[in-house]
């Protein structure tokens, strides 16, 4: 008898790097403006922080366990440690250098970032002016020779370690840690006076650098050399379960906490003497494990997304102004509108507004008596905030379901739930045990001597900020299988005790790893029988090794796969003899994707769902989760009709494969398709005026 087959299967901290590789890819290619390329090297890095702040975190946390970290995981978390530190060594490399051709592309638009020693008499006399007004008082320098305990360096905060010396006294010299200032304090770039063909920024950096004199003048020196440098400590949140301290309490000691976490990383400029790095190590005692990555002048690259909007119009992406739905009027009632038909609404395709239109509308209506949603992250001026609250002044019963551990939203996600409180809304703080990740919306209305219902189940959260740069997709429907179903979501949700049965959506952690794992073997049993068989996905992420595994079985069978995933693929495709029947592929471009959807043949009558959930362990076993059906004909092949566009991009597809070559898929063909401009095209022409809607 032959052993079970052993399927490939790539480490997840290692498929990410790969993925966060075709980000800095797209601050290479041409198809898209600089200004834009600029905004991807701040994204690559704010990926990197979060990735070393959370995922290195855990990878040094397993060390402690021993030959029992590689049973958890398959893998040594020695041999991963030391591999994402080759790969980011070497995606450091390349983005200093991707840097560098941006900044001279930059400067032949006429736009130069200038430093301490370029600046001409009246930008200096500028500078000066604007750091004693601005800048001087928010500065603490730390005399590093004259402190008996180490300064705190917080997380994420960029540093100078700073060198003062006598030009006539080799030997006197001091050393100080200065923290500079965060961007939402004060601003990161400052735009000089210069020509008017010409526009010349300054980093705050190299203000405080320019000016340093002028913070030491007490003491006898003149020259003084400031290197950045910055620590990325371990994020993971620490909760005990505390008698007499509430959930809101504990989470916010642990958010201090995370401030003070274990070291992971530091960033610091190579050009820093070994001296200075080495009298940094000791005052500050960090540990050998510390992972040290040698990086050029300036950190924090994420706040180059908010970079001076200077220059030509050029220099930016084309704007997609959002595509109203052409079955929602601002003169109807948008419950009327879903009464009759199911919508799907495509964000950033077409306006968020309408979601806020419906909550609005539920808010003054006399006849609607609930209104119920999930919120994970809130735009920070939310307006479905507001309209919730309003529909409390109405007088309706108004309940949300926050998720408190919304990483790195914790902080903000507190301060709505206090907001909601204080507003007499019902707040239930998630699960225990469990994170509620699924995106829903539901809404109660009495019609006639019924109780009506109308619900919304997303891919993404309801906000209106991320909504204009994430793609998405929402199903409104007052379709009674799933407003059902989505009622008890929410009596679970009301109700930890209460056993929800949901007959029609897939619902995480009960029901929705067995339906997933049943509609794949239904397409492998309907290939056994020669019938037409296959399956579609779209994920953030795919990871979950069971599902991983039931992929390469269904392959096997002679199931045909296609794949997009946009981040984590721990799956192999393409491999001879294990996966020839699946192909993936992943696209990166000016949206984030981020919908997740599922179709499968089901033997020539085939069906779709979509939701919150991604194929990862997490998602599937440990969260709440909902994935709909789409019922509507019509819905889904505009869906499907999507998916395909997507699949036959050839300008910002790549290919995935078990060497991570990145490679772009390309093709000979001279029509060039691009998915997300293709999807933009097939919305507006679908909104183009019909007999049936002259409008």
């Amino acid at each position: 008898m032959q052993p079970p087959m052993e399927y490939p299967y790539i480490n997840r901290e290692i498929s990410w790097l790969s993925f966060n590789d075709r980000v800095l890819q797209e601050a290479t290619d041409p198809e898209n403006p600089v200004m834009e390329r600029l905004k991807f090297l701040g994204i690559f890095s704010s990926n990197l922080d979060e990735f070393f702040r959370v995922r290195v975190a855990t990878m040094k946390r397993l060390l402690a366990l021993g030959e029992r970290a590689q049973e958890l995981i398959g893998s040594d978390p020695k041999v991963i440690l030391a591999t994402i530190r080759n790969r980011v060594m070497r995606q450091q490399d390349r983005f200093e250098k991707i840097y560098a051709a941006v900044l001279e592309e930059l400067a032949e638009s006429g736009i130069f970032l200038v430093d301490e020693t370029t600046l001409d008499e009246a930008q200096q006399q500028f500078v000066v002016q604007y750091f004693r007004s601005t800048v001087r008082p928010a500065l603490v320098p730390v005399m590093l020779d004259q402190v008996a305990s180490a300064p705190r360096v917080n997380d994420g905060m960029i540093y100078f370690a700073i060198l003062m010396r006598n030009s006539n006294d080799p030997d006197d010299e001091q050393r100080a840690v200065m923290k500079i200032p965060p961007a939402d304090t004060i601003p990161r770039f400052l735009v000089l006076p210069s020509a008017s063909d010409r526009h010349c920024i300054i980093l705050l950096d190299d203000i405080i650098r320019f000016c340093l004199s002028e913070i030491f003048a007490l003491f006898d020196y003149d020259r003084f050399d400031a290197y950045t440098f910055k620590i990325t400590r371990d994020a993971e949140l620490d909760l005990e379960d505390k008698v007499m301290i509430s959930y809101i309490e504990t989470l916010s000691e642990s958010l201090k906490e995370r401030k003070r976490g274990k070291p992971v990383r530091m960033v610091y400029d190579r050009e820093m003497p070994l001296e200075l790095l080495e009298a940094l190590d000791d005052k500050l005692e960090w540990s050998d494990e510390l992972t040290k990555i040698p990086s050029g002048r300036y950190h924090n690259f994420k706040d180059f997304m908010g970079f001076p909007k200077v220059g030509d119009k050029s220099l930016y992406f084309e704007p997609f102004p959002a595509i109203p739905h052409p079955a929602i009027s601002p003169r109807q009632s948008i419950m009327r509108i879903i009464r009759e038909r199911d919508i799907v609404l495509h964000f950033p395709y077409q306006p968020f507004y309408h979601v806020i239109d419906l909550l609005r509308e539920a808010a003054i209506d006399p006849k609607v008596t609930s209104i119920k949603m999930t919120l994970y992250r809130l735009a920070s001026n939310s307006n479905v905030a507001n309209a919730l609250v309003n529909a409390v002044r109405n007088g309706k019963e108004v309940v949300v379901v926050i998720e408190l551990q919304a990483r790195f939203d914790e902080k903000a996600n507190i301060s709505w739930a206090r907001k909601f409180k204080d507003n007499n809304v019902r707040v239930i703080y998630g699960v225990p045990g469990l994170k509620v990740h699924s995106k829903l919306l539901h809404i109660t209305r009495t019609e006639g001597e019924n109780s009506v219902c109308y619900s919304g189940i997303g891919t993404g959260n309801f906000n209106e900020s991320t909504a204009k740069v994430y793609g998405d997709d929402i199903l409104l429907t007052a379709d009674s299988r799933i407003t059902e179903d989505v009622g008890e979501v929410f009596r679970f949700l009301e109700d930890n005790a209460y056993e929800a049965q949901p007959k029609h959506i897939l619902m995480a952690p009960f029901t929705m790893r067995p339906r997933f794992e049943a509609l794949l073997q239904r397409e492998v049993d309907n290939a056994r029988l020669g019938k037409e068989a296959w399956c579609s996905l779209k994920l953030n992420s795919l990871v979950d090794r069971e599902m991983v595994k039931r992929l390469y079985e269904a392959g096997e069978a002679g199931v045909k796969i296609r794949l997009i995933i946009r981040g984590i693929c721990s799956l192999v495709p393409g491999k001879r003899g294990v996966s020839d029947n699946i192909q993936a592929i992943s696209i990166v471009d000016r949206f984030l994707e981020h919908s997740r959807l599922f179709f499968f043949a089901n033997g020539g009558n085939p069906e779709a769902f979509m939701g919150s959930a991604d194929w990862m362990r997490r998602n599937l076993s440990n969260r709440v989760e909902v994935i709909t059906p789409i019922y509507d004909s019509t819905l889904r092949q505009e869906l499907y009709d999507m998916f395909e566009l997507q699949w036959n991009d050839n300008t910002k597809a790549r290919l995935l494969s078990g060497r991570q070559a990145n490679r772009y898929r390309g093709t000979a063909q001279r029509n060039c398709r691009r998915a997300q401009f293709e999807i933009y095209r097939y919305i507006f022409e679908k909104n183009l005026p019909t007999e049936d809607n002259p409008e």
